[in-house]
């Protein structure tokens, strides 16, 4: 009464009841003003400071906004998330090149290295673009790229067939072996895998004809699972043969020669293959992987991998285990075509390398998915059917232009998906400004020569991580697949011989001994060979045919009516209704109750009270967890919950 006699009286000095109603509208106003306000700026100037206190993007209290496809956003904004995405990529786009020009590949000399990895960056660059553009074929309703950020990189499923073809050049002559039996460098060799492949391309490029839903059903998670599992699977032997100090003649631990020591006798700080300095090396990348994912921000773990080898690095050079001279060497700049190699088509590739781009195929309309997905656009109809379409015709093709510009296949790569989800930014942009870091990492070949320098044992200890987990995306594909029984006969069928074949690679090399001077048929031998040596072409293989060839069973599906459980509630049932057969319609009743059933009992249907429940949908429930029905089974169950008389159960 006091506070309204003070407002109505202008208690306060300022006009009474009407001086309060109209400070209370101007408050009101200037909350509304500050609302509108904080929207227009948000419109504006929606980019954040990217390194907050919460992390990319994030502002403190608010979340950072989401950048579409085609959405305006700030240049510097956009250079910095195109920075990430470059990084993202690096350590994938590096690997292959560095270990099929080294000595488990091609064995090159250091200035082509130097130049495969300049170069891969390169042509990541341009192939990245054409995805992330979209062109329209005119005329038709044909696209050539997906028109999202789906960058490309260096394939690892190539790395398997090209060093089993290299090992297979070495055996039969075509690539040279010194005195001692090491190997030489062969360019011929690394030239033939490009021919090939370039031919191998169009293969993609008429997959990418067919409508998705078609090419699902002969290529199902089935087929593709087991496939990219044992890619992983027979790449991590690679990288922990790194790890150990490489992955050349020097793993062998001969005794004498140029590669008694690891990599090279002549190297700094060479040491014997699996020493423990190598080992620690390799643990050091592999623990800077694990502890960023654990503690870094945000951005820290979507770059673990490159953050870990940096980590190696440094140590690595601390240590004195870089060679500083090929660096000082190396030419300021680089460009595709510096180092050129002869070409000619590999007969015994061609098919390991059909089974490569039907898997590389498979790879893109998962990756594109998953894009779509966190780019927030839809993931079915005509618009999608496009993007998968285009992405698989640039896959194709970037292949082929891939094999003209010296390196080996390129395909979409998924990490940078989880930097799309991170970011919170979709827009093509950022896809461009990746494009340009990579070219500008692939020009200045200085850069390269650092990349080829890293000792053998840094670069393990970040393989067998990116490697291991291409076999854990074989994994997370199987694991989508019901298992049915027809389903588990292709696994296993498909993985014994697939397993067996990477984890024995020479198990098929003395089966044919053909000598003769027919070179046509020697490289028919030899083809045979190298697919039933490389353990994921002939599981595809197999995996393809028995999809194909075995039928759907009918007891596959399980439905209520063939379980255990229906033929127990059957029976159930049955006691149920002898029980209230026999106990009779006055027995045991007082006034109100009937003579309750010993624990664990079947309750009947309904007690006068209403305390037990009744059948539903003629099944009969069973509650032992009741003690008794009536009124102690209303006081207490089994855990000990009570309850009051007449509470339902």
């Amino acid at each position: 009464m006091g506070a309204a006699l003070l407002c109505v009286e202008g208690g306060d000095g300022e006009g009474g009841f009407e001086g309060w109603v109209e400070r209370a509208a101007r408050g009101r106003l200037k909350v509304a003003k500050k609302r509108r306000g904080e929207r227009g700026a948000a419109r504006v100037a929606p980019a954040t400071a990217p390194m907050g206190r919460r992390g990319w993007l994030m502002e403190r209290g608010r979340a950072a906004p989401f950048f579409g496809l085609n959405d305006r956003m700030p240049v510097f904004l956009c250079f910095l998330l195109g920075l990430q995405h470059a990084l993202a990529m690096l350590a994938g786009i590096i690997t292959p090149p560095i270990i099929l020009s080294s000595q488990a590949g091609a064995n090159l000399s250091g200035a082509e290295q130097q130049y495969l990895v300049s170069t891969s960056l390169i042509v990541c660059a341009f192939l990245s673009a054409i995805q992330i553009s979209r062109f329209h074929i005119k005329g038709t309703p044909y696209y050539i790229g997906t028109g999202l950020i789906s960058v490309v990189g260096t394939s690892f499923a190539t790395i398997p067939v090209a060093a089993g073809a290299l090992a297979q050049m070495y055996g039969s002559g075509y690539c040279p072996l010194d005195a001692e039996g090491n190997k030489l460098p062969c360019p011929q060799g690394y030239g033939a895998i490009l021919a090939t492949q370039c031919c191998c391309g169009l293969l993609e490029i008429l997959l990418s004809f067919m409508p998705p839903k078609v090419l699902k059903r002969i290529f199902p998670p089935l087929v593709t699972g087991p496939t990219v599992a044992l890619i992983g699977l027979s790449l991590v032997k690679t990288g922990i043969q790194d790890w150990a100090g490489g992955a050349g003649d020097c793993s062998m631990r001969p005794e004498t020669g140029l590669f008694a020591l690891c990599p090279t006798i002549n190297a700094p700080h060479a040491l014997l293959w699996g020493s423990a300095e190598y080992i620690g090396l390799g643990f050091l990348v592999f623990l800077s992987i694990i502890l960023c994912e654990r503690f870094g921000a945000p951005i820290m773990k979507s770059c673990a991998v490159v953050i870990g080898l940096l980590v190696g690095c440094i140590v690595a050079a601390a240590c004195g285990y870089f060679d500083p001279s090929s660096i000082t060497s190396a030419p300021a700049a680089s460009f595709i075509w510096v180092h050129t190699f002869p070409l000619h088509v590999y007969g015994p590739l061609v098919l390991p390398l059909l089974a490569v781009y039907i898997i590389l195929a498979m790879e893109a309309m998962g990756d594109i998915s998953a894009t779509c997905d966190v780019s927030r656009l839809q993931v079915e109809g005509k618009l999608f059917d496009s993007r998968i379409q285009g992405g698989i015709l640039a896959d194709g093709i970037n292949g082929i232009l891939a094999g003209l510009c010296t390196v080996t296949p390129m395909s979409v790569f998924a990490q940078n998906n989880g930097v799309i989800a991170l970011t919170r930014c979709a827009n093509r942009k950022a896809g461009y400004a990746a494009c340009f870091w990579l070219l500008i990492m692939g020009i200045f070949s200085k850069f390269a020569a650092a990349l080829v320098a890293i000792p053998a044992s840094v670069l393990g200890g970040m393989t067998t991580f990116l490697f291991a987990s291409v076999f854990v995306s074989g994994i997370s594909i199987i694991s989508k697949i019901p298992f049915t029984r027809r389903n588990r006969f292709i696994l296993t069928a498909a993985s014994s011989v697939g397993l067996g074949a990477t984890l024995v690679p020479t198990w098929f090399s003395y089966v044919f001994t053909y000598g003769g001077d027919n070179h046509a048929l020697q490289g028919f031998f030899n083809a045979i060979i190298l697919v039933m040596e490389t353990g994921f072409a002939v599981s595809a293989f197999l995996a393809l045919i028995l999809n194909l060839v075995l039928p759907e069973e009918i007891e596959d599906e399980e439905t209520p009516e063939y379980t255990a459980n229906a033929v127990e509630e059957e029976q159930d049932a049955e006691e149920w209704a002898r029980i209230k057969h026999t106990d009779g319609k006055g027995k045991g009743e007082l006034e109100g109750q009937q003579t309750p059933p010993r624990s664990g009992s079947v309750c009947p249907p309904l007690l006068p009270a209403g305390r037990c429940p009744a059948p539903v949908d003629g099944r009969v429930i069973v509650q032992p967890e009741l003690r008794m029905c009536g009124e102690q089974g209303d006081k207490e169950d089994v855990l000990g919950h009570g309850r009051g008389p007449g509470t339902p159960p």
